[in-house]
């Protein structure tokens, strides 16, 4: 890279005109990210690159790598991957906690094939759909010492016919005899550090990847739960990288702190791909990452130790650090990034004002790689989760009843849609004699992918998000957002979680409910609650009918929170109590379909088939009859 193009000052939102002024095609990026390492390991040999904790309680007993050594493991991983079989076109699976192995390993199946990391956490169903779709047939895969239900779900997916060979992490720092794994018959086993060992550390044998192969598979919680498979490219990582690298208020002796799984895109792409770029030290937690309950208690020490500058975590982190006291020094931590859900206001608040931390507002989504927009700890802008990020074009869009859309002006709401060099190639559908099958899926519209989300743009190109689309709540043509009602909530002392939906209405199609999970040891009524969102909501019509209590919310099998179960619920209630009294009626269910929710009425033969059909012809929803099980 031309160290004149390399970094442009980029430390507040009035330097992204000059930034876009030289053509991103002229900054002389990597080629792929296995070339990014490269000129890491030859920059800055002997830096440490990376800290990998073996769990918080010992984490002064960390393992590192320096980024030439990273870069070796990565060589012998790959040529053993080569070995194998896999070739560029061919997908490696990954699926394990984090660990000092992990890391190189993802590295090398974007160097050998293309990575796909797997939430091990996900059904055995839905594993089973990823890897056909992906058709990975080696899965890289936490042991037996690391994570025993990891290890009994591969061997489960191994022993059902799904891949032909495990390739097994062991946990960090581990000293102990590696125990003996299981044979089974077809299936190559192995510990991967072990297979790997004899392989050539200088260099990649197979061919190196270009910025159009595809580089990872990641799977996308969307709204539907049934993850889908969004393909990445060389090129978009590369280049979603660079823009957050450019980042002036870092320079290259800053270390950054990791708790996120590599399943997670910005695992990937903020704290590993991100700090290859300035030769820039990561501190990795252990295989529990953030859940990992002694990591509160030891936190602001290892900041200190380590001297982390910055960290990047979801709010519910935040909420639990800001009741952990100080007890160290804690000056060189400059800024917390936040993202994946909002960020309540008291959360901020309470974080900023215990620790003296700005916390700092991105957005994104896999299907733009990681990042779009990223916000100024200097430069503040309430309600914005900031300002898109060099060389992406954003705009909000009206989707007409045809599909088509209509651009709106800055300050208009509308659906937020995303143009630029990290917007992603497509879905995984399939595979054919040329490869993998990519598919928009009605994602991409003429180079510009649909975010789903609702938001607004001001001039300076700030985001300020209002919702899911799928999410709105339209009652009689009035359109709320449920953060409004959700924000309402969270605000309550015993409120811990809200999500607000639409349940049907007969006369305004459709009004807001909410549902909440409390503290441990709360007692506060559900009406209660009701009456509170009603005196902190904005406006009248944004008030929920009810407030029902669940023990937690439900969520998708990527953690995601997950609307149609709650809009299910909603409909069952209401439409159980309009069929109330009438002759046949059992009971009252509702099933999800693709994200739609489906009312499902289940009568006996002496049902008044025309009077239930006129009550549910009231409402604005799909719904079907079944008869007596």
């Amino acid at each position: 890279m031309n160290a004149d193009l390399q970094w442009p000052k980029y430390a507040g939102p009035t330097d992204l005109s000059a930034i876009e002024a030289v053509p991103l095609a002229a900054r002389g990026l990597p080629a792929s990210t296995y070339a990014l390492l490269v000129r890491a390991a030859a920059t800055w040999p002997d830096r440490t690159a990376l800290t990998v904790l073996p769990d918080a309680a010992r984490w002064r007993e960390a393992e590192q790598r320096t980024f030439a050594g990273l870069l070796g493991d990565v060589h012998r991983y790959a040529n053993l991957l080569h070995e194998i079989g896999i070739r560029r076109r061919d997908a490696v699976a990954l699926m394990s906690p984090n660990t000092a192995e992990l890391v190189p390993a993802t590295l090398a199946a974007q160097l050998a094939g293309i990575a796909a990391p797997l939430n091990g956490g996900l059904s055995h169903q839905h594993l089973a759909q990823l890897l056909r779709r992906s058709g990975a047939r080696v899965l890289v895969t936490a042991g037996p010492e690391l994570s025993p239900a990891v290890w009994e779900t591969a061997h489960a997916l191994a022993q059902d016919g799904h891949v032909d060979s495990l390739l097994v992490l062991r946990p960090t720092g581990a000293a102990e005899p590696a125990p003996d794994l299981p044979s089974l018959p077809g299936i190559r086993v192995g510990y991967l550090g072990k297979l790997a060992a004899g392989q050539d550390s200088a260099v990649f044998i197979g061919e190196p990847p270009r910025p159009e192969d595809l580089a990872a598979f990641f799977p996308t919680g969307g709204t539907t739960g049934a993850p889908k498979l969004a393909a990445h490219t060389h090129a978009i990582e590369i280049a979603d990288a660079w823009t957050l690298a450019a980042n002036s208020l870092l320079d290259d002796n800053a270390t950054l702190f990791a708790a996120l799984p590599l399943f997670h895109v910005n695992a990937l792409v903020v704290t590993l791909l991100t700090p290859l770029f300035r030769g820039q030290a990561t501190v990795w937690a252990g295989p529990l990452g953030y859940r990992d309950v002694p990591l509160y208690g030891e936190f602001w020490k290892i900041v200190e130790h380590h001297r982390i500058a910055t960290m990047s975590a979801v709010p519910t982190v935040y909420a639990v650090l800001a009741q952990c006291p100080v007890d160290a020094d804690i000056s060189s931590l400059r800024f917390a990034m936040v993202g994946a859900s909002p960020l309540p206001a008291a959360v901020r608040e309470n974080f900023q004002a215990r620790t003296g931390i700005t916390l700092v507002e991105g957005y994104g989504l896999t299907e733009a790689t990681c990042a779009s927009a990223r916000s100024f700890p200097d430069a503040p802008r309430p309600g914005s989760v900031g300002q898109r990020l060099p060389y992406q074009r954003m705009k909000t869009v009206r989707v007409r009843e045809d599909g088509t859309w209509e651009d709106l002006p800055p300050g208009h709401t509308g659906v937020l849609a995303i143009s630029g060099p990290a917007v992603f190639p497509g879905y995984v559908t399939g595979q054919d004699e040329h490869g993998h099958v990519l598919d928009g899926l009605g994602k991409l519209v003429d180079g510009w992918l649909d975010t789903g989300d609702l938001a607004r743009l001001d001039p300076d190109g700030f985001v300020y998000l209002a919702g899911r689309a799928k999410d709105l709540i339209i009652r009689g043509g009035h359109n709320i957002d449920p953060a409004i009602v959700e924000d309402a909530l969270l605000a309550h002392p015993a409120v811990t979680a809200a999500g607000a939906v639409g349940r049907p209405d007969a006369h305004s199609g459709e009004v807001p409910v909410a549902y909440v999970t409390l503290a441990p040891g709360s007692t506060v009524a559900e009406q209660d609650l009701a009456d509170w969102a009603r005196d902190q909501v904005p406006e009248p019509a944004a008030a929920p009918k009810t407030v029902t209590v669940f023990d937690a919310l439900p969520l998708t099998d990527l953690g995601k929170p997950y609307k149609p179960a709650l809009r299910a619920d909603a409909t069952r209630r209401e439409l159980t109590e309009a069929l109330a009294g009438l002759p046949g009626v059992l009971d009252v269910d509702a099933e999800i379909d693709d994200g739609s929710v489906i009312a499902v009425v289940r009568t006996s033969g002496d049902a008044d088939e025309p009077a239930v059909k006129a009550v549910l012809g009231r409402y604005a929803i799909d719904w079907r009859l079944a008869g007596a099980s």
